[in-house]
C-alpha cells in the first residue's frame, strides 16, 4: 500500500484534486503538459486580463465556499446595485432594460420539479407558455453553450435557469485579476502543503499506480483507452474586446433571443483593463453545424446593439471558438449521474466538467476533484483519511 497519488492534467479539476489530496496526507505529483497551469481557467496576461470564456463562479455553490475557505478566490467583487441597474437583455431585436412578465411569473414556481426524460422545451410550453420559455432558454444559453436549450432534459435546464435567477441573485462572484490570478494561488497552496507540481510535462500512457485522470474526456479516452468516455457538450463563439470606455455601456446584456452573453468584466473590476478602458467578453451559443464564421457574425450584430460604435473604439479583440470543451449539457433522460464515472476502478478516478457530479460547468470539475480525493484516499491511507477527516471539506 502506498499514500503516493499521480494527477494528471493542470486544470482546476487537477489543482483541486491536488489541494484535497494533500489536505489528507497523499504524497501528490501532478503532470501538466502546458509550460502554465489552469487550463481552461488562464487568463491574457494583459493590458487586457481576459478569462478563458465568460467565468464566474458562483457563491451558492459548494466548490465557491471550499475554494474561499481556503482564500484562494480573495479578493472578489459582486454586482453593485448600481451596475445591476445597468442590467440589460435582448428580446425581440431591441435592449430593454427588463425581461417579459411570463419568465419572471415563471421562475416564481422554485419548488416545481422538471423531469429528467423530457425536453425542456416541450415541458415548459405546455406550463408557463412559449413566450416564458424561449425567453428562459435564451437566459440559459450562455450557461450551457447551446443554441437550442429546448431540447435538453427539462431537469438540466431548470435546474440552471433557478440557479441563474436565484433569491440570492446576483450569485456571481468575480475574481480579481482574472482566474489566473484564482489559479495562481491553487498552485501556491498545493505546493505549500507539499505537492509537486511538473509543468512542460506531457503524459502519453497511463502511469503505473494510483492516478488521477483531470483532462478532457478526449484525452481521458486515449490514456484509459476507453472509447466510452464521452459525453456531449456546447459550442459558442467567443469575442473579447478592449475598448475606449463609454459610459453608455451596459454592463450585462442577457440575449434572450439567441442566448448570447455581453459582459464589461473591468466593472467590477478595473484592473482587467487600463484606465480609460474596458474589456467586454461575448459568447453566443453556435448551432450543432453553423460554421464559426457565422456564428462569430451573428455574435457582432450582439455587439452591434449592445455596445454602441464599438468598432470604432477598439484597441485590442481575441475571438475563440469553444467546441466540445464548455462543459456537460444532459439530454433528455439523462442526468448527471449517467455520465462517466469519477471511479474507474483499479485505483484511477476521473474528474472534469463532463464526469458523474453535480453543479454547474466548471462546479462539476472541483465537485468530482473533491470526490475522487476522498476515495482515493480512504484507499490509499484509510488511517491518514481518519486523521484528516476533522478538517472542513
Amino acid at each position: 500500500m502506498t499514500n503516493s497519488i499521480t494527477i494528471v492534467g493542470g486544470g482546476i479539476g487537477g489543482l483541486t484534486a491536488a489541494i484535497a489530496c494533500a489536505e489528507r496526507g497523499l504524497t501528490v505529483t501532478l503532470h501538466e503538459a502546458h509550460n502554465t497551469l489552469g487550463g481552461r481557467a488562464r487568463s491574457t496576461p494583459g493590458p487586457y486580463v481576459a478569462n478563458d470564456g465568460t467565468h464566474v463562479l458562483y457563491s451558492d455553490g459548494e466548490p465557491f465556499r471550499w475554494l474561499a475557505e481556503r482564500r484562494l478566490v480573495q479578493p472578489f467583487s459582486k454586482p453593485t446595485p448600481g451596475e445591476l441597474a445597468k442590467f440589460r437583455f435582448r428580446r425581440d431585436g431591441r435592449i430593454r432594460a427588463l425581461p417579459p412578465m411570463s419568465l419572471l411569473r415563471m421562475v416564481r414556481h422554485r419548488g416545481l420539479a422538471a423531469p429528467v426524460d423530457e425536453p425542456f422545451g416541450a415541458w415548459a410550453t405546455h406550463r408557463f407558455g412559449p413566450e416564458a420559455t424561449a425567453a428562459a432558454a435564451g437566459l440559459v444559453g450562455v450557461i450551457t453553450y447551446t443554441a437550442d436549450p429546448g431540447r435538453l432534459s427539462a431537469a438540466f435546464v431548470w435546474e440552471r435557469l433557478l440557479r441563474a435567477v436565484a433569491p440570492t441573485w446576483p450569485a456571481v462572484r468575480y475574481v480579481h485579476g482574472g482566474w489566473s490570478a484564482m489559479v495562481d494561488r491553487m498552485a501556491t497552496h498545493a505546493r505549500g502543503l507539499g505537492a509537486t507540481l511538473v509543468t512542460g510535462s506531457r503524459v502519453d500512457a497511463l502511469p503505473d499506480g494510483p492516478v488521477i485522470v483531470a483532462t478532457g474526456l478526449d484525452a481521458a479516452r486515449g490514456l484509459l483507452g476507453d472509447d466510452t468516455l464521452r459525453w456531449p457538450s456546447g459550442r459558442a463563439a467567443l469575442i473579447d474586446l478592449g475598448l475606449r470606455a463609454d459610459r453608455r455601456d451596459p454592463f450585462v446584456v442577457s440575449d434572450l433571443d439567441e442566448g448570447g452573453f455581453v459582459e464589461r468584466y473591468s466593472q467590477p473590476d478595473p484592473t482587467l483593463a487600463p484606465p480609460g478602458h474596458a474589456l467586454v467578453q461575448l459568447e453566443l451559443p453556435a448551432g450543432p453545424d453553423e460554421p464559426i464564421p457565422a456564428a462569430t457574425a451573428r455574435a457582432e450584430a450582439l455587439a452591434d446593439l449592445a455596445l454602441p460604435g464599438w468598432r470604432e473604439r477598439v484597441t485590442w479583440r481575441r475571438d475563440a471558438f469553444a467546441n466540445g470543451r464548455t462543459g456537460a449539457v444532459d439530454l433528455p433522460g439523462a442526468s448527471w449521474r449517467d455520465r462517466p464515472a469519477i471511479d474507474r476502478g483499479e485505483g484511477v478516478w476521473l474528474v472534469g466538467d463532463s464526469v458523474a457530479a453535480p453543479g454547474m460547468l466548471a462546479e462539476v470539475a472541483l465537485n468530482s476533484a473533491r470526490t475522487a480525493a476522498q476515495a482515493a484516499a480512504v484507499k490509499l491511507s484509510p488511517a491518514a483519511f481518519r486523521k484528516a477527516s476533522t478538517v472542513r471539506d
